[in-house]
């Protein structure tokens, strides 16, 4: 997060701030990796959407 919000000036710059709004753990990078694809998804973005903000 510190980076996303304060350190340089990447793609998230301009998206600032940026507050962690969901967790999720798992037992593995390539399930992570997995999710993170699917978050990025048509679907997964409406999960996002239906979040709490």
């Amino acid at each position: 997060m510190y980076s996303h919000n304060y350190a340089g000036n990447d793609w998230t710059a301009g998206y600032r701030p940026w507050k962690l709004i969901y967790t999720k753990e798992f037992g593995s990078k390539q399930e992570a990796i997995k999710y993170e694809k699917w978050l990025k998804s048509g679907v997964g973005r409406e999960f996002i959407k239906s979040l709490p903000h």
